[in-house]
């Protein structure tokens, strides 16, 4: 494994942010759902700051990259850190990166004093999942998720 050099994104990254996650949700046959635009990213990473983004480098080029942010346990009493998307470009993948990206956001929830690190994975997606479980995740089985948005989300707060 190589030594994996990280950055924070700042603002002059965003049409790579959008990149990266236009190509994410191309490999997870959910292109069609972005509607993330440059602007978008710009007011909720840059200007309310609640989500950050992190990128793996090669030789100074981004690799991959992580979108997160601060949740909170009220059984803990503490904040944890929500990994959104995770993503390493194909031809980059087996070199550690994706792996240094997990490491490095384990490693800044232990310096804010965070409870935990967590994220969600797709069912199909077997090659996340067993690198995931290789790391020590746990799959939280007994827990469903649900969603309100769009019209659904406008409707209920009428």
């Amino acid at each position: 494994m190589n030594d994996n050099q990280f950055r924070f994104a700042d603002e002059k990254d965003l049409s790579l942010i959008l990149d990266f996650i236009k190509e994410l949700a191309d490999y997870e046959n959910m292109l069609d759902e972005v509607v993330a635009t440059e602007d978008l990213l710009h007011e909720w990473i840059f200007n309310k700051k609640v989500a950050e983004v992190i990128f793996v480098l090669e030789d100074n080029l981004e690799v991959g990259f992580a979108l997160f942010f601060h949740n909170f346990s009220t059984f803990l009493g503490k904040a944890g850190i929500y990994l959104e998307d995770l993503y390493v470009k194909p031809e980059y993948r087996g070199k550690g990166y994706g792996k240094g990206l997990i490491k490095k956001l384990a490693s800044i929830a232990v310096e804010r004093d965070c409870g935990r690190l967590e994220w969600w994975c797709l069912d199909w997606n077997t090659p996340s999942i067993d690198f995931y479980l290789s790391l020590g995740a746990e799959a939280m089985d007994d827990w469903t998720v649900y969603r309100i948005a769009g019209d659904s989300l406008k409707k209920l707060a009428e």
